[in-house]
């Protein structure tokens, strides 16, 4: 059962949830806190590098299936044009002032 967007806990998860499935990179940028950074599969990533190839040119979508400590854990079902659909899961670490200061994704 997916969860709505509108209803997930924690607010900086939701804003990059919704910027993720509205391919606004814009706001998505200014969720991140200064030097944030990203992990895929438990390697880290160039962060722009990342997100350009695996979100915005390849239109990435996220259908959030539950969510776990306070709503900074998710699994999700992400899909983009390069990978199809793939079971995945998403962890946050938000800073005192709401942004994104690190993120790890890899396959569920």
């Amino acid at each position: 059962m997916t969860i709505q967007t509108a209803k997930l806990s924690d607010p900086a998860v939701r804003a990059f949830v919704t910027a993720v499935n509205a391919h606004d990179r814009e706001a998505f940028m200014q969720l991140l806190a200064p030097g944030a950074t990203m992990a895929d599969d438990g390697s880290d990533r160039d962060l722009a590098d990342w997100i350009d190839r695996e979100i915005f040119t390849s239109h990435g979508h996220m259908e959030v299936d539950r969510e776990a400590r306070d709503g900074r854990s998710l699994v999700a079902r992400y899909r983009n044009d390069t990978w199809g659909e793939m079971r995945t899961k998403w962890d946050f670490i938000i800073e005192d002032d709401g942004r994104i200061s690190r993120f790890e994704t890899g396959q569920a």
